[in-house]
C-alpha cells in the first residue's frame, strides 16, 4: 500500500511544562499513540531506491552543533575493526576520517559508497560480521546503553520532530511553544518530497507492539523532560481510551 497523506485530522494536546514554566508543549498524540516502529532490515525500503539497504543513512548526519560533535568523537575512539565496518586500518582515527564541512558550512557525517550503496561512514553494510547498520547505535546497545547517548542528535530523534515558537498572548506576554510530533517527510525541506520511500507515513512501518509514546520513551524524555514526559503520558493513555477512528493515524492497522 503506499504511503497515506501527508494531511489528515489528528488530536493535539497543549499543556504547561511542568518544570519550566515558560514553556508550552503541543503534542501530537494521532502520531505519539500510533503503531509507528523503526522497521530498519525488516523491510525497510530506505530513502534512496538505490540504496535500499541503508534506511534512512544515505545522506549523513548533520550535526547540530560542536558539542554535539565532541560527544560523537568520543564514542568514535571506541568503535574498533570488529565493531565498524569502514574504519580506517593501521592508525589513529581522526575526525577528517567521519566527518566533513558541506557548502553551507554545515558539519555532517562522511557518506561513503560500498558495493553500489552509498550511506554514512558509520553504517555497517550487510554481510558484516557484527551486523549491518549504525556502528554507534551497535556500541550503544554493547553497553546498555540507549542509542541517543552515541549517536548523533538528528539520528535519535528521528522520527519524532521537536520544533519551537514563539507565541505572544493578547496580554502581552508570551512563553516558548514546543512542538512534538511526527518526522514526516516535509521534515527533511523540500527534498523531502524527493525521498524514493519513507517510513512515517509507510504502513509497512505501523506494526509496532507499543505506540510511540512508549517505544521512544528515552528519546522523548531527552527532548522534552522528565516531568513533561510523565504528564505527555497521561494524556496519551486518555487519548487511548477515548480516541476517535478518524483520529488513528491513518497508516496504522486498525485505521
Amino acid at each position: 500500500m503506499p504511503e497515506v497523506d501527508l494531511d489528515f485530522a489528528r488530536t493535539w494536546v497543549e499543556f504547561l511544562n511542568p518544570e519550566d514554566a515558560s514553556e508550552v508543549l503541543r503534542c501530537d498524540l494521532t502520531w505519539l499513540t500510533s503503531t509507528w516502529t523503526c522497521i530498519f532490515g525488516r523491510g525497510c525500503q530506505g530513502i534512496n531506491a538505490d540504496s535500499p539497504d541503508m534506511g534512512c543513512c544515505t545522506l549523513g548526519a548533520h550535526f547540530t552543533d560542536a558539542e554535539d560533535e565532541d560527544r560523537v568523537a568520543a564514542f568514535v575512539d571506541r568503535l574498533d575493526p570488529d565493531t565498524w565496518q569502514l574504519r580506517p586500518r593501521r592508525r589513529k582515527v581522526t575526525r577528517d576520517d567521519w566527518v566533513v564541512t558541506d557548502d553551507e558550512g554545515a558539519r555532517v557525517t562522511r557518506t561513503v559508497e560500498v558495493d553500489g550503496q552509498t550511506a554514512c561512514v558509520f553504517q555497517n553494510r550487510p554481510g558484516f560480521a557484527a551486523g549491518a547498520g549504525c556502528a554507534l547505535h551497535g556500541l550503544a546497545l554493547a553497553d546498555g546503553a540507549e542509542p541517543l547517548t552515541t549517536k548523533p542528535e538528528v539520528c535519535w530523534q528521528l522520527p519524532v520532530r521537536r520544533t519551537f515558537r514563539e507565541v505572544e498572548r493578547p496580554d502581552g506576554t508570551s512563553y516558548t511553544e514546543v512542538g512534538i510530533g511526527e518526522y514526516d517527510r516535509r521534515g527533511w525541506g523540500p527534498g523531502g518530497h524527493d525521498l524514493d520511500w519513507y517510513c512515517s507515513g509507510a504502513t509497512e512501518a505501523h506494526v509496532g507492539s507499543e505506540p510511540v509514546y512508549r517505544s521512544n520513551a528515552a528519546e522523548l524524555v531527552e527532548l522534552m523532560g522528565q516531568g513533561a514526559y510523565d504528564e505527555l503520558v497521561r494524556h496519551c493513555e486518555a487519548h487511548e481510551r477515548r480516541r476517535l477512528p478518524l483520529m488513528v493515524h491513518p497508516a496504522d492497522p486498525q485505521h
